[in-house]
């Protein structure tokens, strides 16, 4: 996998560079929002790292920019913002997940290879098996249709297996983002596919493992 990383502290650029590059990564940097828009011209990239408060251009204009243009590579920022307000504008520009600084460099691999190295994967859980590649969702040998709302929910939930999914995030999912109709669809799919699926109060909700 080829990823851009855009972060302007040269330190910890550097060493996510370092550390993303040992497991196996293809990593170009950029210090500037600027910088990103040359880099992406020039070559193609399968994920996009960005931090918000960069040089030149924000990292909340530069994706904003990259998808006017039709880019629709995965992105996860990676910021010190922890407000509701810049969650949710991240997310609304075309953020495909969110981890707030500081991280465990480690966390950031997680997601990566949760999210989007997933070629030709399938979890199994109970006696559901998800096939990531095709999006497909079975029990006992048989295909669910789950909608896409509830598809996009299940995918983000299952694949942060034990791992709590900000309730932001699902509601991003939603045609008509509420609350309420985050609890309807959640019951809907616990009903449909028979498992649980844990409410975090004032923070998300999680699958836990078996």
């Amino acid at each position: 996998m080829k990823i851009l990383l855009l972060e302007d502290d040269q330190i910890l650029c550097d060493s996510l560079q370092e550390y993303l590059e040992s497991e196996g990564y293809d990593v170009d940097t950029a210090y500037r929002g600027s910088d990103v828009f040359e880099l992406t011209f020039k070559n193609d990239y399968e994920l996009y790292i960005l931090d918000v408060n960069v040089p030149d251009v924000n990292g909340f204009d530069v994706l904003r920019e990259l998808r006017e243009a039709d880019d629709t590579t995965p992105a996860i920022y990676i910021t010190a913002l922890t407000d509701i307000r810049s969650i949710s504008k991240g997310f609304s520009v075309g953020a495909d997940d969110y981890l707030k600084k500081p991280f465990d460099p480690e966390e950031l691999i997680i997601r990566i290879k949760n999210k989007f190295d997933i070629k030709e994967k399938k979890i199994v859980y109970k006696n559901i098996v998800y096939d990531l590649s095709q999006q497909l969702v079975m029990k006992d040998n048989a295909i669910i249709s789950l909608g896409e709302v509830q598809l996009k929910l299940f995918h983000e939930l299952i694949v942060n297996l034990d791992r709590i999914v900000d309730a932001y995030v699902l509601l991003d999912m939603l045609e008509q983002p509420n609350m309420n109709a985050l609890r309807v669809n959640i019951a809907k799919l616990k009903s449909k596919l028979g498992i649980e699926i844990k409410n975090i109060r004032s923070q998300g909700y999680m699958i836990e493992k078996i």
